[in-house]
């Protein structure tokens, strides 16, 4: 695996697009790992510190997702270097979309990604220069659509993504009007815990869980495991957290989620960042779920988690742990040796596999539980076919990466 993976690293990608803006000092870069399939796809972030070799590890890591979640294109992202809290966000936004249109009409495929919004940016912005959607070079490029069949699942593609989930077995609260796009992702990495639980061995119930991260993917994440019988004793947050060793049930997390402040925990009795970092890592713990930022978690935090009787951790975050290598570092190694780590190409594709669900058919079932089913079946199928070719539980990710290696050589 070894081997494959340097050798997958190593490899330039195809395009990488450079941007200067005209009028602020914002920076952009496409990088498209491949266009196997004739099509790349990859989300649009922005934050200050956002560089080339940043956006080609993201695009590397989507084309490996790609494997697992469909369609079976290039991998590729974006990444634009400003403060997205800059009053002139939006002028960047428009003058970046203009220049990347060509791309999107052809062979590119995007969305949202940190801090900038699919619906209310990507889309609007996108359709201001004669993109029909965000998706379209996909149609394009992969799927060869004509005009009819692009019409018809674009038109998919806009319903499910920001489709109000309706069903109450799914929804924290029917009446917030969460959307798909707000709750699969999360949902993913629970699931794929269960799923874990029951092809390796054991079940989720009664199992204790450490969260980190409280935005759309940490706190979906704690709902769903908690529906399923599980109970979070830690929440550790951007800014602060939350410690319950007696383990927070359904009802408390179900508030939890409803009482976010945007992207945030917001709860009476929180402790502060430096209170709950010092002492979360000590907590007995059966399951760890790391959804904040990459590169956030070090040897210190694994070591402390395993000697409190740690046994899985399922990657919310892309590559969670603080290791310099694209993929498979020093860190994200030696946890693998120990324990089970389901990898983030498996564990948070959700919104990339509603995309291709979305996308791959033109009269499919647009029904809550059908979108969320298929995410869940996507999921247990990835680690079903990783337990076949290695039944124990250490060495998942090396053994997944393996598979998915294999596929893209």
């Amino acid at each position: 695996m070894r081997d494959l993976l340097k050798a997958y690293e190593d490899k330039k990608p195809e395009i990488v697009f450079c941007w200067n803006d005209s009028e602020t000092e914002a920076q952009g870069w496409v990088v498209i790992n491949s266009l196997r399939g004739g099509a790349a796809g990859g989300g649009t972030r922005m934050h200050p510190k956002v560089d080339q070799r940043e956006v080609e590890s993201l695009a590397k890591t989507m084309e490996v997702k790609f494997t697992v979640s469909g369609p079976q294109i290039g991998g590729a992202k974006s990444g634009i270097c400003f403060d997205p809290n800059d009053p002139r966000k939006r002028g960047v936004l428009e003058r970046w979309y203009a220049a990347v249109t060509p791309l999107l009409k052809n062979y590119y495929g995007t969305g949202g990604d940190m801090n900038i919004d699919e619906i209310h940016e990507v889309i609007p912005i996108t359709e201001e220069n004669g993109v029909w959607h965000p998706q379209e070079g996909v149609f394009t490029g992969h799927f060869k659509s004509d005009k009819p069949q692009k019409v018809r699942r674009i038109g998919n593609l806009r319903q499910g993504v920001s489709k109000i989930v309706e069903d109450s077995n799914i929804s924290p609260d029917t009446n917030r009007k969460y959307r798909v796009a707000d709750l699969i992702t999360g949902y993913g990495v629970s699931e794929s815990v269960r799923h874990f639980y029951d092809i390796y061995g054991g079940t989720l119930e009664g199992k204790r869980v450490i969260v980190q991260g409280w935005g759309n993917v940490g706190s979906a994440a704690a709902y769903y495991i908690t529906q399923a019988g599980a109970t979070v004793v830690g929440i550790i947050d951007k800014a602060c957290g939350l410690i319950n060793t007696d383990g927070l049930d359904f009802a408390a997390i179900t508030k939890l989620f409803n009482d976010k402040d945007g992207n945030s925990l917001n709860a009476p009795n929180m402790l502060s960042f430096e209170e709950v970092n010092e002492k979360i890592w000590d907590i007995e713990a059966d399951v760890f779920l790391p959804c904040a930022g990459s590169r956030l978690i070090t040897q210190d935090q694994i070591d402390r988690l395993l000697a409190s009787g740690l046994q899985v951790i399922s990657s919310g975050a892309n590559v969670p742990f603080a290791d310099p290598e694209i993929f498979y570092g020093e860190i994200a190694e030696s946890v693998d040796e120990r324990i089970a780590v389901i990898p983030d190409f498996i564990a948070n594709c959700g919104m990339a596999r509603v995309f291709a669900y979305l996308m791959s058919f033109e009269n499919i079932d647009m029904t809550d539980e059908a979108i969320f089913n298929d995410t869940s079946t996507i999921i247990k199928d990835a680690l079903k076919s990783t337990h076949e070719m290695r039944a124990q539980t250490d060495l998942l990710t090396a053994t997944a990466f393996e598979k998915a290696l294999n596929t893209l050589k």
